[in-house]
């Protein structure tokens, strides 16, 4: 397996002066992920949980709906220029019966960390529509509950604390427990790593939890989402206008600007109860 995190030196300028000390930063490393022998995408992560990672990027692309539907996932050879496994490759073989992966989910080139659904081949392949229908959860929380995730998640990140250079996504109970943390350079594969972590925990679809994310809402994320049936997604940063939109159609909960007690309620406000009065 890559390493989570790399070692380098770096020159540090301050006001007291400069110094020479060592760095430790954010391992990004490609990950082609195949079904089939056949490369379908590959992504730039922080290497691990690649497992979870490929098991929830076809969840959230709609080819598989539970673990049942993969039959198995092996890193392939794929060696650097000492001839050493370097973990890149992943292949994914599919149960019987269960239909591959359309032209549509491939993607052009590849995925950077930044970008969840930059290289689709076409525009009308973006909007996927679940199986499992979010709108109808029963899943609500308190404000109190929410204030204090983004803590509780930061708590949980091990390799940010280092680097200071990682996403995060957790899911949660209504009574604030995380089940799941997962981190990766990319916030689209912080999601797709906890939602791999449910689909192989027998958990989709996940109609009894919310999701949070360290960072913003976009698209790609509430779309995610939306395909394992989470009914609320909480971020500590702004949602963008699609995002709104497609939580919206999806009957889902939008959060943002989770900051202590502070935050917007974009769609969905009546999963999140009235606070208790004193």
């Amino acid at each position: 397996m890559g390493r989570v995190t790399v070692r380098r030196p770096v020159r540090m300028l301050s006001e007291s002066g400069q110094r020479r000390r060592p760095d430790s930063l954010a391992a990004e490393e490609p990950l082609e992920i195949r079904v089939g022998g056949k490369a379908l995408v590959v992504t730039m992560r922080t290497p691990g949980h690649d497992v979870e990672l490929a098991h929830g990027f076809l969840l959230s692309e709609g080819v598989v709906g539970s673990a049942a539907d993969v039959y198995g996932a092996r890193y392939c050879d794929g060696v650097d220029d000492q001839g050493r496994n370097t973990y890149n490759v992943l292949d994914v073989t599919l149960a019987e019966g269960v239909a591959p992966p359309e032209t549509g989910v491939e993607r052009n080139f590849y995925t950077t960390s930044s970008c969840g659904v930059c290289g689709k081949a076409a525009l009308d392949a973006v909007k996927l529509k679940t199986r499992f229908a979010p709108g109808q959860s029963r899943f609500s929380v308190t404000p109190e509950v929410l204030s204090g995730l983004p803590d509780t998640l930061r708590q949980k990140q091990k390799v940010f604390a280092s680097t200071g250079g990682l996403h995060a996504a957790g899911l949660f109970r209504a009574d604030g427990t995380l089940l799941a943390v997962r981190e990766d350079v990319g916030r689209h594969n912080a999601v797709d790593k906890v939602l791999g972590w449910a689909l192989l925990e027998g958990r989709v679809p996940l109609s009894d939890v919310g999701l949070l994310v360290s960072g913003r809402a976009s698209f790609e994320l509430v779309q995610k989402a939306a395909m394992a049936g989470i009914p609320l997604l909480a971020a500590v940063s702004a949602p963008s206008s699609l995002a709104v939109e497609l939580a919206e159609e999806n009957g889902m909960t939008l959060v943002g600007f989770l900051r202590g007690a502070s935050m917007n309620l974009y769609t969905g406000e009546q999963r999140v109860l009235e606070p208790v009065a004193v």
